[in-house]
């Protein structure tokens, strides 16, 4: 049997029981269990200066915990992502959520910073469970309703990154930063049974040695222009707003504002907000509007930067850049992720690992670029710092053919 009629045969289950081809109840898992792994990238930001004092480390070194993590991510999205298209992707998520629930013990359990800095960067490593459940909520969808699947299941993840640090904010103050990793473990042993029992059987798309999954995943970036030009625009905005939330907490804890741990927390829920543009991003993805409103996001994700540094002296005004930011970002990746998606259907297991990993190699940049330019500049810098990378994007996109880069789908990635 072909991999396109693999493909229809594991689809049809769900297409008799929705009109849009996935049953509402596997949405809202898939949004949850996205927005549960991804989560685990983020728990640490705003527990940076406890970990500080409790390991004995500058501030610029607790912000490392944050970079390593995502360096960890990218890791997982080069080399363990491309295995969706390989493996059955419900055995592959089983067992990544299982190591990813052994790495956050380690954490929870850790009695030195480098010990704690290896047990990050392996959880965020398997943490990439969220970027192969997402383009599998993609190949369960039909062409019509694609954008809307993957914008419902992408608010589950971004709500999931954002309401992160509230909730690591409030269990630590309540039960110390230890019980952060080991709640998250006990929720991954969890999600690991609830997805094993659940998801579908969804059949490989290619029977390439690992090896060559690899070398094609590569390959596909060199086939697919607006592969590379989707993931070039997400790592400037990722790198942006990684640069904001990493740096935020030292805001709103320092002497301008005098937030306890919970308030940086409970500021975060404010960022929550933006995740409300994900459905819509992925109607205009559906409507063909993906070049304009890409654009328009980058003009918003510099004017909330500027709005930040102007407004330093007032939470509201923060709040609002901080809103604003996290809605530019997430549109511009659910737009970019239907792009992709569209490219080769028998690879978007390998086509979200090239991009995903290039946008989060951004946004490790922003968070380490971000802690030094603070420090050196202050809000202010940081804040123009946040301005430039959208606007590089934006003179980037200037350069893009307004029908599109996308390619026509081809087999060079099989």
């Amino acid at each position: 049997m072909s991999a396109s009629s693999e493909l229809r045969t594991s689809r049809r289950p769900a297409t008799a029981t929705a009109p849009h081809g996935v049953p509402g109840w596997l949405v809202a898992l898939l949004a949850v269990a996205s927005g549960m792994t991804v989560a685990n990238l983020y728990y640490a930001q705003p527990l940076l200066s406890s970990l500080s004092g409790v390991f004995h480390t500058s501030t610029a070194t607790a912000g490392a915990l944050i970079t390593l993590t995502q360096v960890g991510y990218v890791i997982g999205m080069l080399f363990l992502v491309p295995l969706g298209d390989r493996l059955e992707k419900r055995n592959l998520v089983t067992v990544l959520l299982a190591v990813t629930a052994l790495a956050l013990v380690a954490a929870g359990l850790a009695t030195s910073f480098p010990m704690l800095l290896i047990a990050s960067l392996v959880s965020g490593a398997t943490s990439v469970v969220a970027q192969i459940l997402v383009p599998f909520a993609a190949g369960l969808a039909p062409d019509h309703a694609r954008g809307r699947i993957v914008g419902r299941v992408m608010s589950g993840l971004l709500t999931g990154i954002l309401l992160s640090r509230t909730l690591s904010s409030l269990v630590s103050d309540l039960a110390g930063w230890r019980v952060v990793f080991l709640g998250s473990a006990a929720l991954m042993a969890l999600l690991a049974v609830a997805l094993r029992t659940a998801l579908p059987q969804h059949a490989p798309t290619t029977t390439m040695p690992y090896h060559h999954v690899l070398r094609s995943t590569v390959r596909l970036v060199r086939t697919h222009p607006a592969l590379l030009r989707r993931g070039l625009y997400q790592a400037a905005m990722f790198g942006a707003f990684s640069a904001f939330w990493t740096t935020v907490s030292f805001v709103l804890t320092g002497p301008r504002f005098h937030y306890s741990p919970v308030g940086v927390g409970v500021f975060a829920l404010v960022g929550a907000a933006g995740a409300a543009i994900a459905p819509f991003a992925g109607h205009w993805a559906d409507r063909g509007l993906v070049r304009p409103m890409t654009g328009i996001a980058f003009v918003v994700a510099a004017l909330a930067f500027a709005l930040a540094g102007f407004g330093g002296h007032s939470v509201v005004l923060v709040a609002l850049a901080a809103i604003l930011v996290d809605m530019a970002v997430q549109t511009t990746l659910i737009l970019g992720q239907h792009t992709v998606y569209q490219l080769d259907p028998a690879a978007r297991a390998r086509l979200n690992s090239a991009f995903i990993a290039m946008f989060f190699v951004g946004g490790a940049v922003g968070s380490q670029l971000g802690s030094v330019v603070y420090h050196a500049g202050g809000w202010t810098g940081l804040t123009a710092l946040g301005a430039a990378l959208p606007l590089v994007a934006l003179l980037y996109w200037t350069t893009e053919r307004r029908k599109g880069t996308a390619a026509k789908p081809s087999p060079a990635g099989r």
